[in-house]
């Protein structure tokens, strides 16, 4: 990893302090906040919404020191509590799931009896390796690849993944967790589920997480159209939101993606993960649709999360799947298309540009 850009270091320093072991991730924090248990539905929500701000001291108490060379944790001197706040959120994801409202639209099926919108069943991994062409801070990232997705993009340029459910393997989480740990020992920066889409195995990941023994930093790879509490969940659990931000308008993004109301609900999601981690933002750039979604949401992003954010503008568009369908989008984006854009956050001020 070569990170000139000190803006982008700053930005990102809670995430490189525990890539360093210098701090605790915080799916490990959460693990050692005694919670509260209940079989109250209403009471679960009320405890984990009275834990976010013990939550939040005991995280900016996290930093690990060193000791005649040896490093020192937090969770290696404070002993877990029989129930953790870790604990609070695998129980409440696990009750989402049987009436699943991961994303936001909660479609209410019992995914222990059946599949919802998204056809995902057990969560199957489509493939997991070290990745090196992610962002610099990332790289080399643990990456997991989970088959299927919540949107249906004409264009997915993963569409064998994303639109294809049942391609791969199911992995016990056990053995997931004992993978993580094994690549973050051989020199992986983070774990970073993606896909398709992470969130309609947000129970399967935090289950695996919980029974992961190595701190290590987790990125949230998403297209963020979370229902808000898998939301508030997230909070607290993931370090790093690595957010595809397609669209600057709710119309392209229901003929291209058969999404509704993408702007308010992956807005909204940008905003809840702004205040709860750290975040590098993905833009591709559509052929065609420079000045009605780059432009529109690069001005969304300035107003409503600020000119720090990690922004990366991806110009490696392809015309994949059934993109052939639809003529504007039918082609690369020309050389032009993308500086346009990359001029356009300059001049609104962007500074962390990757």
């Amino acid at each position: 990893m070569n990170i000139t850009n000190q803006n982008i270091k700053h930005v990102l320093s809670n995430y490189l302090a525990v890539m360093a072991n210098q701090k605790m991730a915080m799916h490990k924090v959460a693990s050692i906040l005694e919670s509260q248990d209940s079989d109250d539905d209403n009471s679960l929500w009320e405890e984990h919404e009275r834990l976010r701000n013990d939550f939040r001291r005991l995280y900016r108490e996290s930093s690990t020191f060193l000791q005649h060379d040896k490093l020192f944790e937090m969770d290696s001197i404070k002993p877990k509590p029989d129930f953790s706040y870790l604990d609070l959120k695998v129980k409440i994801a696990d009750k989402m799931f049987q009436n699943c409202y991961f994303c936001e639209k909660a479609c209410k099926v019992d995914r222990k009896l059946g599949k919802g919108d998204c056809a995902v069943g057990d969560p199957l991994i489509a493939s997991e390796f070290l990745h090196v062409g992610e962002e610099p801070p990332l790289v080399p990232s643990h990456t997991i690849f989970f088959a299927g997705c919540n949107f249906s993009c004409v264009f997915c340029q993963n569409w064998d993944i994303s639109q294809n459910p049942n391609r791969g393997l199911f992995l016990k989480e056990k053995d997931l967790a004992k993978i993580i740990g094994k690549r973050r020992i051989a020199g992986s920066h983070n774990v970073n589920f993606v896909g398709g889409d992470p969130t309609p195995n947000l129970h399967y990941i935090l289950h695996t997480m919980a029974m992961v023994s190595e701190n290590i930093p987790v990125i949230w790879n998403s297209n963020m159209y979370l229902s808000e509490d898998a939301m508030h969940i997230l909070d607290g659990f993931a370090d790093v939101y690595l957010t595809d931000f397609k669209y600057g308008n709710n119309e392209c993004a229901m003929r291209l993606s058969n999404i509704p109301d993408y702007m308010e609900v992956v807005g909204r999601n940008h905003q809840m993960a702004w205040q709860a981690g750290e975040m590098i933002v993905r833009h591709l750039v559509l052929p065609n649709h420079v000045e009605c979604c780059s432009k529109p949401l690069l001005k969304w992003i300035s107003k409503n999360l600020g000119l720090e954010v990690v922004l990366n503008i991806m110009g490696q568009y392809r015309p994949v799947f059934k993109a052939h369908e639809f003529k504007e989008i039918d082609r690369i984006p020309s050389s032009s298309e993308i500086r346009e854009v990359t001029r356009y956050a300059y001049e609104l001020g962007f500074n962390n540009l990757i």
